[in-house]
């Protein structure tokens, strides 16, 4: 049964599901920064997942790229799988800027963390309810 590393679940916001992911938003306003995480449990790896299920993590994960560089206006979308510290398999789809606080550093550790506003994460939710597919459900707030 899949549930969320409590790490997760204490570092993010739940925004809702795609098919495979559940879709997170990080609690650091600095940068508009994203998190998949497939609903299958004990997953900590991208190879440990069935052959659909890595394409269908692909086809979210590009998706939401493609979606997020357009709908933030990034200059460049990362995107990266990594797992040191929270094992459960989880990918990053972080908007960047050249005006964001680390640019063009990594975001991991550069900067402290700024937390949101409750407008801001609903003015992202609503941002996200304009441009998310039928393949997406929003999470009740």
């Amino acid at each position: 049964m899949f549930a969320l590393d409590p790490r997760l679940q204490e570092d993010t916001f739940v925004i809702g599901d795609f098919t495979l992911c559940r879709l997170l938003l990080s609690k650091d306003a600095n940068y508009p920064w994203f998190i998949l995480v497939p609903r299958r449990a004990d997953i900590s790896e991208l190879f440990q997942l069935e052959g659909k299920d890595q394409a269908q993590l692909w086809k979210e994960t590009t998706f939401l790229a493609e979606t997020l560089k357009d709908s933030f206006a990034a200059d460049k979308m990362n995107v990266a799988t990594l797992g040191n510290v929270v094992s459960q398999l989880h990918m990053h789809v972080i908007v960047r800027k050249r005006s964001d606080p680390a640019w063009p550093a990594p975001v991991w550790g550069n900067k402290p963390a700024i937390a949101y506003a409750a407008e801001q994460v609903a003015a992202i939710r609503a941002r996200l309810k304009t441009v998310l597919d039928d393949d997406f459900t929003f999470a009740e707030v």
